[in-house]
């Protein structure tokens, strides 16, 4: 038999009674979605324009590390210098010396910082009174909400050449002007360090050790397995992500340092900069000085380039190794 044939119009199949109903529901249903979904909106704008206005559109400030800024023009009518601001960094004298300083302090903090926050964790996580465990975790935690200014005063306690505590009570005789010999503050400075930042870090691990399934203990408990081998077969490994995860993020800011603590514990010393002069700290001295705002720019963009671009080598050479375990 033939096939019948359409005699209806290409305009009247386009808008058939039923199409219309399917996309009134259409509507109806995707405006219920956005009903339900319109708080939690609300909730994230709040962080939204923080993350917009904090760290996006700062990011037209790179145009200064170009730029010989003159104020009185505006920052987009001022002349272009190109990387004539970033020689500052290389040509002075002290390049190596604040590079190095940057670069082996964080390197050395990196490795050291993870092995003793995660000891610290294992340690908490092993306190089976909870109440002593919420009275330590705040003493731990409390040196990292002590400024950098407080924090100097602190350590002066410690190191004044007539007052401190250290030279009266162990160097009466000969008291040592702390202040003054760069050889002892590499250790001045990684003893501070650790002191406010290590309790801090080991909350993290803490919370990771916290989320092992217990069952996994029970069953090498059962085995035979000491303490010691539980950490070593079950918790170092189940660490390991977070341990990579924070790795990564602080490859990203290894050109970066702490500037309150070189800064404001060594008290500004000139003599301590052989040991104590970092990128950020130069950088700062720098601006006063020279009062040139296109140079500390200029630093603050090649720090930046430099760290994503060793995210990017690291989290690639995890990859290679762990796939699970890398950031992207």
């Amino acid at each position: 038999m033939p096939k019948l044939m359409n005699t209806r119009s290409p305009a009247a199949q386009a808008s058939s009674p039923y199409d219309d109903v399917l996309k009134k529901r259409k509507r109806a249903r995707r405006a219920a979605e956005f009903k339900n979904i319109f708080p939690m909106f609300l909730m994230m704008l709040p962080g939204i324009i923080y993350l917009v206005c904090n760290n996006y559109l700062p990011m037209f400030g790179i145009l200064i590390a170009f730029k010989k800024v003159n104020f009185s023009i505006g920052i987009f009518k001022s002349p272009w210098v190109w990387f004539d601001n970033f020689r500052f960094l290389f040509e002075t004298k002290d390049a190596w010396i604040m590079i190095r300083n940057t670069l082996a302090y964080n390197a050395v903090w990196i490795l050291m910082g993870m092995a003793i926050a995660i000891f610290v964790a294992l340690c908490m996580a092993e306190i089976s009174n909870r109440r002593i465990a919420k009275v330590i975790q705040p003493v731990i935690c409390f040196p990292s909400m002590v400024s950098a200014v407080i924090l100097s005063f602190i350590v002066y306690a410690f190191l004044s050449t007539t007052y401190g505590f250290i030279n009266r009570s162990f160097f009466k005789d000969s008291p040592i002007n702390w202040y003054a010999s760069a050889q002892y503050w590499p250790f001045i400075l990684t003893i501070v360090h650790f002191w406010q930042s290590t309790g801090q870090s080991s909350i993290i691990y803490m919370a990771s050790i916290g989320g092992i399934d217990k069952g996994l203990y029970e069953a090498a408990r059962i085995d035979g397995a000491s303490k010691f081998k539980q950490i070593i077969h079950i918790t170092l490994p189940m660490l390991r992500p977070m341990m990579t995860l924070m790795l990564l993020l602080s490859v990203g800011r290894i050109f970066n340092s702490d500037f309150g603590l070189f800064y404001q514990v060594p008290l500004g010393s000139g003599l301590l900069y052989n040991t104590t002069q970092t990128i950020d700290t130069y950088v700062y001295r720098a601006l006063l000085e020279l009062n040139n705002v296109g140079m500390s720019s200029a630093a603050s963009v090649f720090q930046a380039v430099i760290g994503f671009v060793l995210v990017i080598l690291s989290n690639a050479f995890v990859r290679m190794i762990d796939k699970d375990s890398a950031l992207f």
